[in-house]
Parts: structure tokens; sequence; C-alpha cells
């Protein structure tokens, strides 16, 4: 069992920045890979970001691509989502997720634990 707490939401202008974080508890965070879903209302979870359990390798959605950055610390047993030039259609819970194993998804269904969201409001 790993629990996720996401922090960090909230509101902000257009153009603006927002660093999201994930921490875990429970298991051995390194045995799993970390990724960051979004869902705005009426709309389908949609992935966003993920990361290997060592931090190495990356995957991001293309439309946050050169815009959102995801990182790990093992030792801190957190993940962070930075969010820079937001703009509206970034408005969305946000929610981390962990996956055991070698290999990341982008795929919700490919995550057994998740956090409860945080909300990020970008207004223009």
């Amino acid at each position: 069992q790993v629990r996720l707490v996401e922090s960090g939401g909230g509101l902000v202008q257009a153009g603006g920045s927002l660093r999201l974080s994930c921490a875990a508890s429970g298991r051995t965070f390194s045995n799993y890979n970390i990724g960051w879903f979004r869902q705005a209302p009426g709309k389908e979870r949609e992935f966003v970001a993920t990361i290997d359990r060592s931090g190495g390798s990356t995957q991001y959605a293309d439309s946050v691509k050169g815009r959102f950055t995801i990182s790990r610390d093992n030792a801190k047993n957190t993940v962070s989502l930075q969010m820079s030039s937001l703009k509206p259609e970034d408005t969305a819970v946000y929610y981390c997720a962990a996956r055991w194993g070698s290999l990341v998804s982008v795929t919700s269904g490919g995550y057994s634990f998740w956090g409860q969201g945080t909300h990020v409001t970008v207004s223009s």
C-alpha cells in the first residue's frame, strides 16, 4: 500500500507558474513509477507526465511538453510537477499515482494507488 498526498494547487493567472508536490508514505517509494494525471470538469482523466523509479526517464503529454517538468526526490519520498506558462485549459484536478515495477505507463489503468487530487485553476 502506498499513500499519496498532493499539494500546491491553487488559482493562478494565465502565463503564471505553480509547483505541485506529491508526498508518499508506505511501501518503498523508489520501487514505484509515479504519474501525474488531471481531470477537467466534464472531461475524462488524462495523462500529464510520468517519471520512472530512478528519476532518469520521464514522459509528457504533448499538451504540456516544454511547459511542465516532473522530478522526484527518493530520499524525501516526493515527486514534483513544476508547471509554467499555464493556460486556462490547464484548469483541472491534478492527481498523482503510483505504479509498481520497472515500466512506466501513460494510461491511468496502469496505476494502482492514487492521491485525492489538488485543484488548479488558471484564469484568463
